[in-house]
């Protein structure tokens, strides 16, 4: 970003191509300055009322030629321009970095005047490979007036735009320097240099230094001279001898009222002008005012031109400077101030850090940019190393489905070959009496086997393609309206929080979200309101009000799209709303065993996923997710059944019984199942026995149907029984209850079964 120092104005036409004053108006050199300015009379005089333009131009230049004619010998320059001309002339003798009078001004190669000074504040070191020398030795062509990439920013002088650029001096080499984005290395503020009479020019000069012109922006690389390779311009230097020696005879009083007198002294101490009057009246000769330098308005003009610039001191305490900030009053103070004064008992901070956050710093605001997206970045890259994550453990969850059905296959065809070749010996029998004694038995053991066969051992139970999709609307809607907030620093209201989306997550049914405050919002806050609508594009509803900028959400729906927005307050009001954030909780559940919920004798293996007993009476655990709304189905495997226990699976509430089995209390609903048939328990009432049982390596599938209100058992993909429970409504938790005789493995993240759907669909 560019911001010119200079105001353009209409350039004379005896001046196009000559050296450059500065201050945007190329020229004044070598006796110009008056002929520049009689041209600009003569182009104002040419838009008066009643005289036409074309004859007062000519007049104009006849009058010149006619005094030349006329034997005057004397320079342009001698000639007097008008008082109004000479007011104007003012802003084009002041250097465009201070601001001031020019000091030893320097001519650069683009025509445009620095103060010597000035020109070294400006100076900043680049990098050896963006040099021209470096350039022109790789056969690049680049000639020294070439944008470098040090062009892209603005640079200023400390005092005008808080980003400050310093060369360095030979005193201080061990001094560090920054590193800009850009990669131009900016000096520190420089070391005073030693006490000699030497002239700023002739200090060292860093290596590679490079100065910018504040006007044009066109950079250059300094040779071993330095600024001492820069003509100094000192007819421009004249100019301004000249014209403060004019204005001088013109000082005005400061302190009139009304139509100011001429100034007969100045107070170098006060730094105002005085006429008679208003020195007899405000600056006595008495008091502290007696030690006070009174001297010529002549006299004062010029020791003000060449005295350094002040430092700011305190209105109460004249001898003390300024050194810190008060946050309470907005202003600076002195160190007596703290020790004495009103604010001994304000909050107070560093004038230096205060001034650099009240002044707007483009490179810091682009670094902050940077890295507020590279922030979003990693947190991309974080997001799809864990969806990758889950991709993985789908796959390998799929594998041992599928080898968990070949080992079982296996085992069947093993058994079912056996019992072939047994029916085969049994048909070479020759003894009627002894093949009847068997046969029908053997009958009914391979009707059996080949039921067994028949219910689905062969169909696949698991499907080759993923249920998996990801769904980037939200976030894509999301990046596409990231933009800039607009704050207000004076405003009593706190500024709009910023959502931090590197933060911001889902997990099954809850969500994390992360805020803060603005970098540069000056007006705290006491605290902040996260709302989020009902998951249906319903009313937003408040679900945290504190000082927290972080809260996460529980109990929210499965596959539901939420937004979510915040606010801060304060004392005086709330701010606006940020951004609405879209999220979107899981479509199915992953979840695990809770073992802060689950009785003491539970023991847990497998990533909480597997678990048995120590005890050899029933045991309740839950799973961590509790269900509301929506339809959901996990599996659990039985991993080893021994002495035909009867372990129960189902939901219950919260607060269940944990030392009985699942059922016993009105907590529970389940269904409990041996080795030969099953039977529903609710409020320790039994109903709907069904024959079919359990061993090991058996599947128990459980649906709970929040939609519908009803829960429904399935043992090895085949439903167990008619509906188990119906109206069943709230908030429900995974369950089981076992003892040691059995262990059992939950498997979540499960689609509804197909069968199910499309009688769903039907009904």
């Amino acid at each position: 970003m560019r911001a010119s120092l200079s105001r353009r104005r209409p350039m004379g036409r005896c001046l196009q191509g000559r050296a450059g004053l500065g201050g945007g108006v190329p020229g004044l050199a070598r006796g110009v300055a008056v002929l520049w300015l009689t041209d600009r009379v003569a182009w104002r005089e040419s838009a008066s009322p009643g005289v036409g333009a074309q004859a007062t131009r000519e007049g104009a230049t006849t009058t010149a030629a006619a005094g030349q004619g006329a034997g005057d010998e004397r320079p342009r320059c001698c000639l007097a321009p008008s008082p109004v001309l000479m007011e104007e002339m003012e802003e084009e003798l002041k250097c465009p970095v201070c601001g001031s009078f020019y000091r030893e001004p320097i001519i650069l190669p683009c025509s445009h005047n620095l103060c010597q000074a000035c020109a070294r504040n400006i100076l900043v070191q680049t990098p050896e490979s963006e040099s021209p020398q470096s350039r022109r030795a790789s056969g690049s062509g680049v000639s020294d007036y070439d944008y470098l990439d040090l062009d892209k920013m603005s640079l200023y002088s400390e005092a005008d735009s808080g980003y400050g650029s310093y060369g360095g001096f030979a005193s201080a080499p061990t001094t560090p320097c920054q590193k800009s984005p850009n990669g131009v290395r900016v000096f520190p503020p420089a070391m005073p240099p030693p006490a000699t009479h030497l002239s700023p020019a002739l200090a060292p000069v860093p290596r590679n230094s490079c100065i910018t012109c504040p006007q044009c922006h066109r950079s250059l690389i300094l040779d071993d001279r330095g600024l001492r390779g820069f003509p100094k311009n000192r007819v421009l230097e004249g100019v301004i001898d000249r014209y403060q020696q004019s204005k001088a005879a013109a000082l005005k009083c400061q302190l009139c009222e009304k139509a100011p007198k001429e100034a007969t002294v100045m107070c170098e101490q006060c730094d105002v002008f005085y006429c008679d009057p208003c020195r007899l009246r405000c600056h006595p000769p008495r008091g502290p005012l007696a030690k006070h330098r009174l001297v010529p308005p002549a006299q004062g003009r010029v020791s003000r031109r060449l005295s350094p610039r002040k430092v700011s001191t305190c209105t109460d305490h004249e001898l003390e400077n300024h050194s810190m900030y008060c946050v309470q009053c907005k202003m600076p103070v002195c160190y007596q101030c703290l020790e004495e004064g009103k604010h001994s008992s304000h909050e107070v901070k560093a004038l230096g850090a205060m001034w650099k956050l009240h002044k707007e710093n483009s490179v810091e605001f682009e670094a902050c940019l940077v890295a507020q997206c590279d922030a979003l970045i990693d947190a991309l890259n974080r997001r799809k190393a864990q969806l990758l994550a889950r991709v993985n453990k789908e796959h390998e969850h799929k594998l041992k489905v599928v080898r968990d059905q070949i080992s079982h296959c296996t085992v069947k065809l093993r058994q079912t070959t056996g019992l072939m070749e047994y029916c085969l010996e049994v048909i070479k029998e020759n003894d009627p009496s002894g093949f009847l004694q068997i046969s029908d038995a053997l009958i009914r053991r391979v009707h059996l086997t080949e039921d067994q066969w028949g219910k689905g051992t062969l169909t696949p139970r698991m499907t080759t393609d993923f249920d998996l999709s990801l769904d980037n609307s939200p976030l894509l809607q999301s990046i596409h309206q990231l933009d800039f907030v607009q704050m207000k620093a004076s405003s009593p209201v706190p500024a709009t929080p910023i959502l931090q989306l590197e933060e911001c997550c889902t997990h099954n049914n809850s969500a994390t979200l992360s805020w803060k405050q603005p970098p540069l919002s000056t007006v705290p806050a006491e605290g902040y309101i996260l709302e989020l609508d009902d998951g249906n594009g319903g009313q937003f509803r408040e679900v945290y009000v504190g000082k927290e900028t972080m809260c996460t959400v529980d109990g929210l729906h499965f596959n539901s799209t939420y937004n979510a927005r915040i606010k801060a307050f304060n004392k005086t009001g709330v701010s606006q709303y940020s951004k609405t954030l879209v999220l979107q909780t899981s479509e199915v559940a992953w979840f695990a065993f809770d073992p802060g919920s689950a009785h003491s004798d539970i023991i847990f293996s497998n990533d909480n996923l597997t678990v048995t007993c120590s005890s050899y009476d029933d045991r309740v655990v839950l799973g961590k997710t509790g269900f509301s709304k929506g339809v959901h189905y996990w599996e659990l495997t039985v991993d080893r059944y021994d002495n035909h226990p009867d372990p129960a699976f189902g939901v219950a509430r919260i607060d269940v019984m944990k030392d009985v089995m699942l059922g016993k209390d009105d907590k529970a609903w389940a269904m409990y199942v041996d080795n030969n048939r099953s039977w529903f328990m609710h409020n320790n009432s039994h109903t709907n026995r069904t024959e079919g049982g359990i061993t090991k390596g058996a599947t128990i599938g459980v649906l709970l149907d929040l939609n519908r209100k009803t829960l429904t058992f399935f043992i090895n993909d085949e439903q167990q029984g008619p509906i188990a429970f119906e109206n069943v409504e709230g908030l429900f938790f995974p369950a089981v209850s076992l003892n040691r005789n059995v262990q059992v493995t939950l498997h979540t993240g499960l689609p509804v079964p197909d069968f199910y759907s499309s009688r769903a669909s039907i009904a």
